[in-house]
C-alpha cells in the first residue's frame, strides 16, 4: 500500500515508526486480552527490568530503557494504580524513591514470561523477514545521537537561505 506521504521520503520516518509502533502495541494488546490479562504494553519494559534488576528509580529505568523520564513516570503512575509496583525510599539517598514489584506484580511477570518469550520469538522472525530492520533502526538512532535532527535542519535551512541570496 502506498503511503500518502511517499513524496516526503526521509521526512516520513516518524510517521512510519509511529504506525509500526501503534500496530505492534495494538496486536500485543489483543494477545493479552485474548489471554484475559489486563495489561498495557508500555508496562513491559519497566516490569521486565524490575523483575531482572530489582528495585530501581525512575531515573535509572529511563536511562536503561533509553526513554524519557516523563514517559517512565507516567508508566510508574499507572503501575502503582494497578498495584503491580510500589515505592520505597532509597536508604543510600533519601531524596530518591525506588520502584519494586509487589507480589501481584511478580505473579503477573511470572504469568507473562511465556507470552513475552513468544513475542520475542515472533519479533526476531519479523526482524529477519524484514532484512534486519533492528540494525537499520539502531543505525538511524546512532546517526541521530551523533547529530540531532534539529541541528541538521538548522544547517539545511542555513544552506537554503545562503543559496537564495
Amino acid at each position: 500500500m502506498q503511503d500518502h506521504k511517499d513524496g516526503l521520503g526521509g521526512a516520513n520516518i516518524g510517521a512510519v515508526l509511529r504506525r509500526i509502533s501503534d500496530r505492534i502495541d495494538r496486536d500485543a494488546n489483543r494477545v493479552y486480552a485474548r489471554l484475559g490479562v489486563t495489561f498495557e504494553q508500555r508496562w513491559m519494559g519497566v516490569l521486565d527490568l524490575l523483575a531482572r534488576q530489582g528495585p530501581m528509580s525512575v531515573k535509572d529505568l529511563a536511562r536503561d530503557l533509553r526513554i524519557s523520564h516523563p514517559s517512565v513516570s507516567q508508566t510508574r503512575s499507572s503501575l502503582l494504580l494497578a498495584g503491580f509496583v510500589a515505592e520505597r525510599g532509597d536508604p543510600a539517598d533519601g531524596r530518591r524513591r525506588a520502584l519494586y514489584l509487589t507480589p501481584e506484580g511478580q505473579a503477573l511477570v511470572e504469568t507473562l514470561q511465556p507470552l513475552w518469550a513468544a513475542l520475542d520469538q515472533v519479533g526476531r522472525a519479523l526482524n529477519a523477514e524484514a532484512g534486519d530492520a533492528v540494525s537499520v533502526l539502531a543505525g538511524l538512532e546512532a546517526a541521530m545521537d551523533r547529530r540531532s535532527i534539529q541541528d541538521r535542519v538548522a544547517d539545511a535551512l542555513a544552506l537554503t537561505e545562503g543559496a537564495a541570496r
